[in-house]
């Protein structure tokens, strides 16, 4: 049997990434905190954490991490049974998304069920090419990715396809295009780009599709917040990829333009979790399912980017 005191003491530490940190969310020596986790790894004869300035979890560790996570919903459900409604407590789901679908249609989509259910949305946002490894390390109980194939013990469930489109002011467009209209390469890559992140790959893509360029070099700034990344370009700053979702509820914001009327890429995404869920997972995988029904295009494997 696994000591559940141990197994907290090891969530604690991933979660808050060192052992003093950990000690003291729990109210606990950080003796204490490392004499648990050592026992944990003692019982099972393996190591479950790489010690270093910023502890992680091994191998091991993440899926033991993926297992607390799984009993602790199971527990919230049983107890939740047993109570009844006066009982109901918080529960916490920890997910891990897009920004853009954070904003564009999954909180509209869960935000009754989180209500109604008493749930306490933890997410973390994240490149949807790399939102995956936060599920694999035992992080989430579920994530939106680019990744079809399902990892061990998950399933993945095709979304459908969000459509990015290349957008710039008016005048920025302009620069982008030769005295007959046509853009170029050349003229488009002198001109900066915004960018989420450092992870965000997506205009990168979108040039190699269109223009067959890859590890093209250009000018380049990063603004890791959806309004800042949107006003960005709003200001002239550079030209960017933003979804069609975003486009549609702009009324009264000032104009953008498609750089390249027609040039989209269409991102393909999935809802990878828990091939046994607990009762709540399972509710919230439902919401999350409906909500990519009403506002995403249905994925066509053959045809999406």
């Amino acid at each position: 049997m696994l000591d559940a005191r141990q197994l907290e003491a090891l969530r604690a530490v991933v979660e808050h990434g060192s052992f003093s940190a950990a000690a003291q969310a729990l109210a606990l020596t950080v003796a204490a905190v490392s004499l648990r986790v050592k026992a944990l790894e003692a019982q099972l004869g393996q190591r479950l954490l790489v010690r270093g300035k910023m502890v992680r979890a091994t191998l091991a560790g993440q899926a033991l991490l993926a297992h607390i996570k799984q009993v602790q919903l199971m527990e919230a459900d049983l107890l939740e049974r047993l109570a009844g409604d006066a009982g109901q407590r918080w529960q916490s789901v920890p997910v891990a998304i897009n920004a853009d679908s954070a904003a564009a249609w999954f909180l509209p989509g869960v935000a009754s069920l989180l209500q109604r259910q008493r749930l306490l949305l933890d997410l973390t946002i994240d490149d949807q090419d790399h939102t995956h490894e936060l599920l694999k390390n035992g992080t989430v109980i579920g994530c939106v990715t680019t990744r079809a194939d399902a990892m061990r013990g998950c399933v993945a469930e095709p979304l459908g396809v969000m459509r990015y489109r290349c957008v710039a002011t008016p005048s920025l467009a302009a620069r982008a295009r030769t005295a007959q209209g046509r853009v170029t390469p050349h003229r488009l890559l002198a001109l900066p780009a915004v960018i989420f992140n450092r992870k965000d790959a997506l205009q990168d893509r979108w040039l190699e599709l269109h223009f067959a360029l890859r590890q093209a070099r250009y000018p380049r700034h990063f603004t890791p917040a959806v309004d800042a990344f949107e006003r960005a370009i709003e200001l002239g700053l550079g030209w960017g990829m933003v979804p069609e979702l975003h486009l549609a509820n702009r009324e009264g914001r000032p104009p953008l333009v498609e750089v390249m009327p027609g040039a989209v890429i269409d991102v393909a995404l999935y809802w990878q979790h828990w091939e046994r869920e607990p009762p709540t997972a399972q509710r919230l995988t439902r919401a999350i399912r409906d909500a990519a029904r009403v506002c995403l295009t249905p994925v066509d494997e053959d045809a999406t980017a």
